[in-house]
């Protein structure tokens, strides 16, 4: 398990606090059009936390060729139709470049500012030249909103519960999934960033945002920084 992360609930916890079968409960929701609209028709995407498949599948019938890498075995059984990798997402070298590069999940909110790094260079290491990289951030209020909850309309609901202070200006963030027949809890450590905070991190991975992609900044399209 990742220092500072643990999860509970029914079937295998993932070394970042993540269940399995949770996630292979979640529905994608509109991540999958925002994706989408932002790349090519008919792209190559590198999915780095793919999971289970969640946001995979839904690309896959729009379209697009997926690659898909997950550190945990047990959520790439769950996936189809998409070439898988089992590694840590920071130590990827495929020695390829992709037309896009995803980074979902709030990743590049790791609480440790080391392994953050290698996460935007890991992507940066496989956009092609006149590629992007698609990357989920987190709401502006993300860790003050608290405690918040919202019911899905397919009938669970996710409850962000607090988000406590650890040092160094990291928090744990601690989440709970109600299910009518199961619950799963997820505790992990998350860093904020302000905007000027998120530009500069990927500005030394060599990227720059070319425009963000929703009214509220959580998704955000980079692009490769041009050497002259």
């Amino acid at each position: 398990m990742r220092e500072g992360h643990q999860g509970t609930g029914p079937g295998a916890i993932t070394p970042d606090g993540c269940a399995v079968e949770l996630y292979a409960r979640l529905p994608a929701g509109d991540e999958p059009d925002i994706v989408a609209a932002a790349v090519p028709g008919g792209a190559r995407i590198l999915e780095l936390g793919s999971g289970v498949g969640r946001m995979t599948h839904p690309l896959l019938e729009r379209g697009f060729t997926v690659t898909a890498v997950d550190e945990s075995a047990e959520m790439l059984e769950h996936v189809r139709g998409a070439r898988t990798v089992c590694s840590p997402i920071e130590d990827l070298d495929l020695d390829e470049r992709f037309d896009a590069v995803m980074l979902a999940s709030f990743l590049v909110h790791s609480g440790d500012v080391e392994v953050r790094r290698a996460l935007l260079r890991t992507c940066a290491r496989h956009v092609a030249e006149d590629g992007c990289v698609l990357i989920q951030r987190e709401g502006a209020d993300y860790h003050t909103n608290l405690p918040r909850e919202r019911v899905d309309p397919s009938g669970f609901t996710v409850r962000i519960l607090s988000a406590d202070p650890v040092g160094d200006g990291v928090n744990a963030v601690r989440a709970e999934y109600e299910f009518p027949d199961a619950v799963w809890t997820q505790t992990f450590r998350a860093r904020p960033l302000t905007e000027e905070q998120f530009e500069e991190a990927l500005g030394e991975a060599g990227l720059a945002v070319d425009r963000y992609l929703t009214d509220d900044g959580t998704w955000v399209r980079a692009v490769p920084v041009r050497r002259t």
